[in-house]
Formats: structure tokens, C-alpha cells, sequence
């Protein structure tokens, strides 16, 4: 698919659906920020895209709420960021997170693709 095609396809996310692509990545390993919207980014192949404004204050919600943790690191160019880190409770959270979003995707793939009943045409 062409990048500017991408670009105009892009989905904007909900809170809750936001929130559990931060905890899925950071089950990979701590990231910055940015570094955890370039992954949004890049394993939606560019069709989720995290803006700054929406980033930011859910990291904040997820720490506050005990599901990540942060600390000051050095990047990988040398600069101060803020990494953060899943908790134990934020894993058992992406669990529950992950469980909901399959239910919600079968129910709206049952919806979008109904069966025919019998009888029907």
C-alpha cells in the first residue's frame, strides 16, 4: 500500500484500546515515549498513529493507576528520557485488556459478518 494511502487510512484509537497497545508494547522491553509510538506505528504497518497529545497523558493515567513505571535513562542518542517499565500489575491488566478486546472483536466481526439463519435468502 502506497504511505500516503496509509496515511489517509489511519484509525484513531479509543482509550482503552490506546492503553492496551502501550501495555503490549511495553511487554516487549521499556521504551521511551516516542519509541513506544514508533512501535504503534510501525507493527500497524503505519495505520495507528499515537499523537503526542493522546501519548503522553495515557502513560500518565497507566503509571498513576500502578501499571507502569518510569524512570530518567540516557536514549540511544545520548539524551535524558523518561523510560517506561510494565508492572506485575500492568501485565495482569493487558491480560484482562487482551481478553476483552477478543470478545469485542468477535462480537463486532459477528455483527459486521452475520451468519445466515436458516430460511433466510
Amino acid at each position: 500500500m502506497a504511505k500516503s494511502k496509509r496515511y489517509q487510512n489511519r484509525i484513531e484509537l479509543f482509550q482503552g484500546t490506546l492503553d492496551m497497545l502501550i501495555l503490549q508494547t511495553l511487554r516487549w522491553a521499556p521504551q521511551h515515549g516516542y519509541g513506544i509510538g514508533q512501535a504503534i506505528r510501525a507493527g500497524s504497518d503505519d495505520l495507528l498513529q499515537v499523537e503526542t497529545g493522546s501519548l503522553y497523558p495515557a502513560l500518565h493515567r497507566l503509571e498513576k493507576k500502578g501499571w507502569i513505571r518510569s524512570e530518567w535513562r540516557t536514549s540511544e542518542n545520548n539524551q535524558r528520557a523518561k523510560y517506561y517499565q510494565l508492572t506485575a500489575a500492568g501485565k495482569r491488566q493487558l491480560t484482562t485488556e487482551h481478553s476483552r478486546w477478543k470478545q469485542m472483536s468477535t462480537a463486532i466481526a459477528g455483527l459486521m459478518n452475520p451468519k445466515k439463519s436458516e430460511g433466510q435468502a
